[in-house]
């Protein structure tokens, strides 16, 4: 597996599927959640939709994934994972963000794709600590089954975040 990091708009990427840093609703958010809804169009709000509530407005629990079309993007699939929140680490919160990344590469294993793009999951508004986080989720990525996706991308919204997975990536090696 080769991990990029890298700095831009994760709706833009040319791969064979985006992950979402979504809420457990699939409905929408702020963040990269946004930006991925409002780039791939309205067909991905019913694509949501049509996923099957697990609790009352509980589509994807926490360190789950799901996956859609990409409708509007050119990535053919989003695959959709919910961080954790950061409540300050003694709460699950490393299970639970390596889970996003694990299933979210199963899923791309299971739908034979070549290439991924993630985000910096739970470092927006779930507060996960960016250096925390990226350590997570560099050993979870270096520590997957062989026969997933060759190329894997973390596309990062800032220069500070991309040196922090960087780091992070270095470190782990």
């Amino acid at each position: 597996m080769n991990i990029d990091i890298i700095v831009g708009d994760i709706t833009a990427l040319d791969v064979d599927a985006i992950v979402n840093a979504a809420n457990s609703t699939l409905l929408g958010g702020g963040g990269v959640d946004g930006a991925i809804h409002r780039a791939a169009g309205p067909r991905l709000m019913e694509a949501c939709l049509a996923i099957p509530e697990l609790s009352p407005g509980v589509r994807c629990p926490t360190g789950e994934a799901r996956i859609t079309a990409g409708f509007d993007l050119k990535a053919r699939y989003i695959i959709h994972t919910v961080g954790p929140i950061w409540l300050g680490g003694q709460s699950g919160e490393p299970e639970q963000l390596a889970s996003c990344y694990r299933q979210s590469l199963a899923l791309a294993t299971e739908y034979d794709l070549a290439s991924i793009a993630f985000p910096a999951i739970s470092c927006g508004v779930y507060g996960y600590p960016p250096h925390r986080a990226a350590r997570v989720a560099v050993r979870t990525l270096l520590d997957a089954p062989e026969g997933g996706p060759s190329v894997v991308r973390v596309c990062c919204f800032s220069e500070d975040m991309a040196a922090t997975w960087r780091e992070a990536l270095s470190g782990a090696r």
